[in-house]
């Protein structure tokens, strides 16, 4: 590289994370420091906790996405296409479409996606709402469902948005009732770990609501296979329950890309990530966001909001030959829907647990704010 010649900064995604640090790189740094593209399969960005309002009827996908060019500050390059192969020491993305893509710079935001083939029978049997064309199969489902066993919960660990399995039961929980199908249905709620949330605090305070409504709790639930023609689930523990109405959250993977590239540790494909500086481990310039790492915090857009910062400015003090300075503490504020209109909110980080307070119509309109300004305010860096 010449004296002056300004370095490259390539962003793999443009989720929330991708989105955020793009734009956030483009307003720190000058016109002649630096480079900033993305590269985005589709080309589309799609707000993911919309799909629980799709599958209950409260949203549309086109709703829920826009144009990730008008997203993008205008600095920002966008190149749509498809990452197949990413190698460090040449510094350079192989792409589908576009042959190879260089950089000084690289910043993985290739988020998570969903694996049902891991489980067998679970993709022909099951409904779940994380992808635009489940949410809309599984609101055709609650539009003909007048009652029985319905069976909720998650297929694996780690997932993306951990509140949204239990928002869904309980939002279903509440539209039943004002259906006058609740008493005639059962819903049981199914968690492969030992109670109904990753964090234990959040457990202390859901499960007391889900018991007092009349759900049937079963954890150390790790679910083995699907049966279709018995309409029934197994547990790798031996327990086997029917079901009318089945909605499990698949297991999640990491990006191909990751895993074919050699980047991600163990089977699942996550990347191990400095959990303060959202340093890729053992990779010089290398940095990644959001679900696309290993890091002890939610697999979501709450997590990869406050993670963005820390990667923009890491990656500025680099290029400029500083010291990669700034920390993430694992913070992360997302809301927790429990029906009939109210919610209460998750706020933590790597050293203190959520003290979630009482459920309330405040939050519930905090979030549906929230999901209306999302557009203007995470994903362009304004907040």
């Amino acid at each position: 590289m010449t004296v002056g010649e300004r370095r490259r900064i390539l962003v793999l995604g443009g989720g929330v994370g991708g989105t955020l640090v793009a734009n956030l790189l483009a307003r720190k740094l000058g016109r002649n420091e630096a480079t900033v593209t993305v590269l985005d399969e589709t080309g589309q960005h799609v707000y993911q906790p919309g799909f629980l309002y799709v599958a209950f009827g409260e949203e549309e996908p086109e709703d829920i996405q826009r144009p990730e060019r008008k997203l993008l500050d205008r600095r920002v390059e966008l190149i749509r296409g498809r990452a197949v192969r990413i190698l460090t020491r040449e510094r350079r993305v192989e792409t589908e479409e576009h042959g190879s893509v260089p950089y000084d710079f690289l910043v993985i935001a290739t988020g998570s996606h969903l694996d049902p083939d891991a489980i067998p029978g679970l993709a022909t049997a099951g409904h779940h709402f994380y992808t635009a064309a489940g949410a809309e199969a599984l609101r055709r489902a609650l539009e003909t469902f007048r009652g029985g066993r319905v069976v909720v919960g998650v297929g694996g660990v780690p997932y993306k948005c951990p509140p949204a399995p239990i928002e869904f039961a309980l939002m279903l929980d509440s539209r039943l009732r004002k259906q006058g199908l609740r008493e005639g249905s059962e819903i049981h709620y199914v968690s492969p770990l030992p109670r109904v949330f990753p964090i234990e605090a959040v457990a202390d305070f859901v499960q007391p609501i889900m018991e007092e409504r009349g759900f049937l709790i079963h954890t150390f639930f790790n679910l083995e296979s699907v049966d279709p023609a018995a309409r029934t689930i197994t547990a790798l523990e031996g327990e086997t329950l029917p079901y009318d109405l089945l909605v499990l959250i698949p297991p999640h993977r990491g990006a191909q890309v990751v895993i074919d590239s050699g980047l991600a540790e163990g089977t699942q494909g996550w990347i191990p990530t400095d959990r303060h500086t959202m340093q890729v481990v053992g990779q010089q310039g290398v940095y990644a966001i959001g679900d696309a790492t290993n890091l002890p915090v939610s697999k979501s857009g709450a997590a990869a909001h406050y993670q963005g910062e820390v990667v923009a400015s890491n990656v500025v003090a680099e290029l400029r030959g500083e010291a990669p300075s700034h920390r993430y503490d694992g913070r992360v504020v997302c809301f927790l829907e429990v029906g009939d209109n109210r919610a209460s909110v998750l706020s933590f980080d790597y050293e203190h647990p959520p003290n979630p307070p009482r459920p309330s119509w405040f939050y519930h309109a905090g979030k549906a704010l929230f999901n209306r300004a999302y557009w203007w305010t995470v994903p362009t860096g304004r907040v």
